[in-house]
């Protein structure tokens, strides 16, 4: 009897042993799988950023590591101005020497389609299923004058003043379905706050047009000659009550309200270019070129807040998609530039050869050629 209840109990807490080791090994499993994907998880939270460089393709930045992963080929040359779509699916690439955008699959990298737009497209913004790009058919390629200088061709009257067009694309259909006619060498393109009207510097006539993004009328033009000449980039205020237009020659940048009218200039330093608010509004970001910094201005009193010594042609630039850092594509520099976005100091440069020109990212996030809402 006694060897009977003996045995039970030896039964019995075998059992118990082999369903505890079971339990500690499934739980240790679980840990590991919870280990295994956390960086996977990190890096869609911490999202990408894409970086279009003139001399070859796209590379993509993971904003977890701040390394490039991988390499777009545009299947063209000369990309430039570029946008994601608001699924993130899609990246809109401008690519000057075919005169079309490149439509990718980021998920796979690839080329899906390549849709004429029109002779030297630049900027690329992207709204709902719709892409408008901006084309400058009158330039003739090379460096700029100089401030004073008149160009070589000037004589050419009108060849000078062939009026550029903004070419609108619907991504869905993926064809350009009209156009909206701006000045001579359009640049920047901007929505405004509704979602209304369309804003455009005019690099060549020294203007900023306001369209009717509907029926592309036009609706009101800002001459900045008496400010500064070669209104480059354009950006509202996150309040939508503000607008900022960078004056290349001029160095300073345009001030206007609501209904543009214009309330003033801030000074820069020389050749300001890409201009963007912080998401909270209350900084304004300038990337100069020439004087080679990124400055940063209050938006309320319009002071200087910092400078901060970057590289050679920086011309466009992203904040993050947690706006903790600042991305600056420094194309001269073969480098992005990383900047902490509360301490406005470099914190790292990341190697991106191929004269790189642009930079977004994806979630969206506040920058020269975007604006997050």
């Amino acid at each position: 009897m006694l060897n009977s209840t003996l045995a039970r109990q030896t039964r019995t807490s075998v059992l118990w042993m082999v369903m505890l080791a079971g339990l500690s090994a499934c739980q240790k499993n679980e840990e590991a799988a919870v280990d295994v994907a956390a960086p996977a998880e990190t890096a869609v939270a911490s999202g990408l950023a894409y970086v279009s460089t003139q001399d070859a393709g796209v590379n993509v930045i993971d904003l977890a590591t701040m390394e490039v992963t991988k390499q777009f080929d545009v299947k063209a040359e000369g990309p430039r101005g570029l946008a994601v779509t608001d699924d993130g699916k899609k990246l809109i690439v401008a690519t000057k020497e075919n005169e079309s955008i490149s439509v990718i699959d980021t998920a796979t990298g690839e080329v899906i389609q390549q849709i004429n737009v029109g002779k030297n497209p630049e900027f690329v913004r992207v709204s709902g299923n719709f892409a408008f790009v901006s084309s400058e058919p009158s330039s003739k390629g090379g460096p700029p004058p100089k401030p004073g200088e008149s160009h070589e061709e000037d004589d050419d009257d009108d060849d000078e003043k062939i009026p550029a067009k903004i070419a609108v694309v619907d991504l869905a259909k993926g064809e350009k379905v009209r156009e909206i006619t701006g000045g001579p060498e359009t640049e920047g393109i901007e929505f405004s706050k509704d979602g209304k009207q369309l804003v455009i510097t005019n690099e060549a006539d020294n203007t900023v047009t306001v369209h009717d993004i509907e029926t592309g009328a036009l609706v009101k033009t800002i001459s900045t000659h008496e400010y500064g000449d070669r209104p480059r980039g354009i950006k509202v205020s996150p309040d939508g009550k503000t607008y900022l237009a960078t004056l290349e020659y001029g160095n300073k940048f345009l001030v206007m309200d609501k209904d543009f009218n214009v309330l003033r200039t801030v000074d820069t330093a020389e050749t300001p270019y890409g201009i963007a608010f912080n998401a909270q509004g209350d900084k304004i970001f300038v990337a100069t070129n020439k004087a080679k910094l990124l400055q940063v201005f209050d938006a309320i009193s319009f002071d200087k807040v910092k400078e901060v010594s970057t590289g050679n042609r920086c011309w466009h630039f992203s904040f993050t998609p947690d706006n903790k850092q600042i991305l600056l594509a420094c194309g001269k520099s073969d480098a992005v530039f990383v900047i902490d976005a509360d301490k406005l100091e470099v914190t790292k440069q990341i190697e991106v050869k191929n004269m790189p020109w642009g930079v977004v990212t994806f979630p969206k996030a506040m920058g020269s050629l975007e604006n997050a809402r």
